[in-house]
């Protein structure tokens, strides 16, 4: 799919895609730890929002997809910074930020930096407070060693080659912590969980559910739904619940 590129202000060449709204109200997509903005989830949610006329802007974090920059470069910080950049750059009026996985993160930072613009969210997965709660003890204390002492080590996929973690991504997203004290988000919000997700698990979900204020908050936990949550009725599910939100919110 064509994309375009812009230079955020941090003098990262970050690749996008963005399509402008008739409705007033502008989908984001925000992707998860070393995805992009190929997969089917951001590609189906794209065709809905351009045929309902919603706006649309999807984007690759520096060292993802085909933005610029070394993926072992990448902070929590740097990602907001990208994601603030894409969105405060390239969009204007109200926003639906549709987060998957570290980019339900990526989604909530955002929200808070943004808080008048936002009108509503959808997470997918959503995995805050990841690299320490749910990446970090899953090291042997070896691994831990290794990113203490040398500054990486290098994790084994599911989807692909071993990639490096370092230690300032593991110390940087120490800053960006969010579920150890109550989120001052109150827009409508939509979470999506599969019960078999082995990478966030359902419960980790359920502690944001707990620390967000917003009380127009829907919790749907898909019992036969793993991490992904692209089989053809999640992305059914997925489209439904931004045609409800846009009704609501537009």
């Amino acid at each position: 799919m064509e994309h375009k590129d812009f230079v955020s202000p941090q003098r990262r060449r970050l690749a996008y895609r963005y399509s402008a709204p008739s409705t007033g109200l502008t989908f984001v997509w925000l992707s998860g730890f070393k995805s992009d903005m190929t997969g089917t989830k951001v590609t189906v949610l794209e065709t809905w929002a351009q045929q309902a006329g919603h706006g649309f802007l999807a984007f690759d974090y520096s060292g993802h997809g085909v933005s610029g920059g070394a993926f072992e470069d990448g902070t929590i910080s740097a990602w907001r910074e990208d994601a603030l950049a894409a969105i405060e750059g390239l969009t204007s009026g109200a926003l639906v930020l549709v987060g998957s996985s570290m980019g339900g993160w990526m989604a909530l930072l955002s929200a808070l930096a943004l808080k008048n613009r936002v009108a509503a969210m959808v997470l997918i997965a959503p995995a805050p407070d990841f690299t320490q709660k749910l990446m970090w003890p899953e090291f042997s204390a070896e691994q831990q060693a290794e990113i203490m002492d040398q500054g990486r080590t290098l994790r084994p996929s599911d989807y692909g080659d071993p990639y490096p973690i370092t230690r300032d991504l593991i110390e940087d997203g120490k800053l960006w912590a969010l579920l150890d004290a109550p989120i001052d988000l109150t827009c409508p919000i939509r979470i999506l969980q599969g019960m078999q997700d082995p990478d966030v698990p359902w419960q980790h979900a359920f502690r944001l559910v707990e620390a967000l204020k917003s009380e127009d908050l829907v919790f749907s936990l898909i019992k036969d739904g793993d991490h992904r949550l692209s089989r053809d009725q999640d992305i059914e599910r997925l489209v439904a619940t931004c045609e409800e939100l846009a009704a609501f919110v537009g």
